[in-house]
């Protein structure tokens, strides 16, 4: 069923457009990742969903008694109650419905056959079951559990229950607000940038509670990871429309590429055939014997719909990170380290042995000391005990995640000029305008810059050092997706050393050749990807439990819930998708054979020689035998996978 549609919408200043030409279909059970450039208008189309604005042409239609949750980007709950007595007014309704259920209990219970007649009595035991059954259909005995699980996966615990939300930080307000929102169980949840403020195994949790949401998912985020394991399609907005992918964002990167180069092969191909149109044209139009024909072809050159050379948007940063020299094989060792302030420390015990072309991402709770750890290692913050030491000829870059790198009364080309005052100008504004500063840009002071632009400054800094050993604390917070694509690309062919935290499980993916977690108890390494050390924390935790260790510290126990897809199922689904793909790719090679083997056999000198044609056939009968049997293996399996999904 569909809940909404959005038709023709259109955004305009003046005579400036935003977006036009927006198509977007919600049915009940969809969930879509709406993506497009920072400043696209990704946040007003939601608004104009939601009726907080309105299109200036085009219509959105909703299914009338839709209901729609609707969390702005960045917006907290506003209540001067507690905590737990502000989610309980999201059932109200129950709660009015469980006075009912004892006010008929005590009639029941009082009710008087002697005075009284016995139709009154079956009168109110019918209201009694009518009202106990939908109290029970609406979750009337368990809608405080509820409460309590939601609360618990967004880290408040029953010693928060009582404190007053007004009290609370803003991150804390915004998670607040989207508990309640998920309460609520809205036909359509609209979500902005829902990721902020959330820790990785919060995260985790979220996403598990999505996959079993039981309404529609419109959601914006720069998030990849997230989009990932939630979204099941995509319409990227663009100034001129919307294109619709069938997917999730990874499907949504690779299905773009495809389009593109097949957009690009229609262009060039028209290109060539008007070229020959023009060419032919011009020799001919002046010659009596073929001015005619020439003059046929500059009709037809007058009717071509000509296509656009196609583009993939804005152009977006491209910069390289170059180191001046080679480390020694050891670039950073880290022996018993306990980090913290004064006497008191976070955690430890901590051990690093980071070698040379090794990309380190450092993951962990929120408060565990991942920052005081980097800011340790430069000597920014004295280790409590411990040692650390670097290797030779070790150059060290440092990506301060709270860009205090910068100088806040400088131009962004005095930014940078400063620190290399010999190098000429017209190269330091070639470095500036690989990070998309150019023009009157480079005039702006720091200052005023937007976070995202800061981000791109400080990286230009960095990339201009030439370090061998780059240690970034959080280098994807204020880019877009564009901008953390470029960097993922610049730091994988990087000749240097990194040693990185990020929240941004994607880029973790992406980056990390291993993952170091660190907790209040000390420091593990694993070897390999993000999805690699979930996997390995998954056959730990369950290892403890085997073994029969009750406490499991948070650190060590992955996040699991009544809400999340359990691991042994996720791998099934990965092994399946491993063996669909191989289906594909095998399918893909017979048909090739197939067609082959047909056009051989429509050649003269095999038609004419009965051996050869029966040998051909027989060929081909095998060849379609297989296909026959791997598409039947390939149904097999989907439907297996569907099953699962």
């Amino acid at each position: 069923m569909i809940l909404l549609q959005a038709q023709n919408v259109e955004r305009l200043f003046g005579s400036d457009v935003l977006f036009e030409k927006v198509n977007l279909d919600v049915q009940d059970n969809s969930r879509i990742a709406l993506v497009g450039r920072n400043g696209v208008g990704k946040s007003t189309l939601i608004k104009m969903i939601v009726g907080l604005q309105s299109p200036d042409n085009g219509q959105i239609t909703k299914n009338k008694n839709m209901t729609i949750g609707y969390l702005a980007q960045d917006n907290g709950l506003n209540s001067t109650r507690s905590i737990y007595d502000e989610m309980l007014t999201v059932f109200d309704d129950l709660k009015k419905m469980e006075v009912k259920i004892h006010k008929l209990e005590n009639e029941i219970s009082s009710f008087d056959h002697s005075i009284q007649p016995q139709s009154k009595y079956e009168a109110l035991l019918s209201n009694y079951d009518q009202l106990s059954h939908n109290f029970k259909e609406a979750n009337g005995y368990g809608y405080e559990s509820e409460i309590r699980a939601v609360l618990h996966g967004f880290k408040f615990y029953e010693k928060d229950f009582t404190t007053i939300i007004g009290t609370l930080s803003g991150g804390q307000k915004t998670r607040l607000a989207l508990a309640k929102l998920l309460l609520e169980k809205n036909d359509l949840l609209i979500l902005d940038e829902p990721t902020n403020h959330l820790d990785i195994q919060t995260l985790s949790w979220l996403e598990g509670y999505l996959q079993s949401y039981s309404g529609a998912l419109l959601i914006i985020s720069h998030d990849r990871y997230f989009l990932d394991k939630i979204a099941k399609e995509v319409y990227e907005l663009t100034s001129s429309g919307t294109e619709h992918y069938q997917g999730n964002y990874s499907f949504y990167i690779e299905e773009k590429a495809k389009r593109f180069q097949q957009k690009m092969k229609q262009y060039e191909k028209q290109q060539e055939e008007i070229e020959k149109l023009e060419d032919f044209v011009a020799r001919n139009i002046v010659r009596a014997s073929t001015t005619k024909r020439a003059q046929s072809r500059r009709k037809q050159l007058e009717k071509i719909d000509r296509l656009e050379r196609p583009t993939n948007g804005q152009q977006g940063p491209h910069f390289q990170f170059i180191s001046n020299r080679q480390s020694g094989n050891i670039v950073l060792t880290v022996n018993n380290a306990f980090i913290g302030y004064e006497s008191d420390p976070i955690s430890g015990p901590i051990d690093i042995d980071l070698r040379k072309h090794q990309r380190m991402a450092i993951v962990g709770s929120n408060g565990v000391g991942k920052s005081t750890l980097l800011k340790s290692i430069l000597n920014k913050i004295p280790l409590i005990s411990g040692e650390y030491s670097f290797g030779a000829n070790v150059d060290t870059g440092y990506y301060d995640q709270e860009l205090k790198n910068l100088h806040a009364n400088k131009s962004v080309l005095n930014e940078l000029w400063d620190e290399h005052p010999t190098t000429p100008e017209k190269d330091i504004r070639s470095i500036l305008g690989s990070f998309l500063f150019s023009g009157d840009d480079v005039k702006k002071v720091v200052h005023n810059l937007s976070g995202g632009e800061k981000a791109r400054l400080l990286l230009t800094k960095l990339a201009f050092n030439h370090d061998n050993f780059l240690i970034f604390d959080e280098p994807t917070n204020h880019l877009d997706i564009d901008s953390k694509e470029v960097l993922e690309k610049a730091l994988l062919d990087y000749d240097g050393t990194i040693l990185f935290i990020s929240h941004d499980r994607y880029f973790i993916n992406k980056v990390a050749t291993n993952v170091l977690e660190i907790s209040e108890n000390g420091s593990q390494l694993y070897l390999g990807d993000y999805d690699y050390y979930v996997d390995k924390k998954e056959e730990q935790f369950l290892l403890a439990q085997e073994k029969g260790q009750s406490e499991v510290t948070v650190a060590e126990k992955p996040e699991k819930n009544n809400y999340q897809l359990n691991k042994e199922q996720q791998r099934k689904e990965r092994k399946l998708r491993r063996e669909i793909e191989e289906i594909e790719n095998q399918l893909e090679k017979l048909n090739t054979e197939e067609e082959e083997i047909q056009k051989q056999m429509t050649l003269p000198e095999v038609y004419s020689d009965p051996q050869k044609s029966t040998e051909l056939q027989e060929l081909l009968k095998k060849t379609q035998d297989k296909v026959t049997n791997l598409e039947d293996s390939w149904e097999e399996k989907s439907m297996k996978l569907e099953n699962l999904d």
